[in-house]
């Protein structure tokens, strides 16, 4: 069985474009098989997208668990202002983020890197972006929002999007036990969008 959220050298290959509009512009990604949300715009993530656009973002962006580049390389390319650094544990993945970044020509203003949550990050990010694996389990999704703290400058933002059926209230918790301020930005089509403060 194969997961998004690991490598898998032997699956089939097969590119397709997907499209979506965003602030009046229309964005269009390359996708493949062994990707998350390989043929559409993920419904979590356009909420997350949305919410994230009228916060005027600045500075330095981390897309974590990154995926194709959906949420990372749309706020990019939206906003001239940012830098961005995509991680992924999956190859294909990656190579995808790259190729989008090129696709919408802000290469400049993007590095895509191989990382198992924070094993290959350093620095410190004015915001951490992400709509997190939960099917990869609590291990890995706890790690990201544990690690998040040590990788946000005073100040910055850790802001993910959970489904409420897959968990967004105890997450929530969870942050709170790390983040002295943490609190939901968006509640929409049963999705939660938390922001944590650090």
């Amino acid at each position: 069985m194969s997961h998004y959220y690991i490598n898998d050298d032997k699956l089939e290959s097969k590119p397709r474009l997907i499209s979506f509009t965003m602030d009046g512009k229309t964005i269009s990604l390359m996708s493949d098989n062994g990707v998350f949300s390989k043929n559409e715009l993920d419904q979590g993530t356009e909420i997350l997208i949305r919410s994230l656009l009228p916060l005027d973002l600045y500075g330095d962006i981390l897309d974590l668990g990154c995926g194709i580049g959906t949420i990372g390389l749309t706020l990019a390319y939206l906003l001239p202002h940012v830098n961005l650094i995509c991680v992924d544990v999956n190859t294909r993945a990656l190579a995808l983020a790259q190729e989008n970044a090129k696709r919408l020509q802000i290469s400049n203003r993007v590095r895509c890197l191989q990382s198992d949550v924070y094993s290959g990050v350093e620095g410190q990010f004015n915001y951490i972006v992400s709509n997190p694996p939960i099917r990869a389990g609590k291990k890995v999704t706890y790690a990201m929002y544990e690690g998040a703290l040590e990788h946000l400058i005073d100040g910055g933002s850790l802001i993910i999007v959970i489904r409420k059926a897959q968990g967004a209230l105890s997450a929530k918790a969870y942050l709170e036990s790390i983040f002295s301020n943490v609190r939901i930005l968006e509640k929409k089509k049963g999705f939660y969008v938390i922001q944590a403060i650090k």
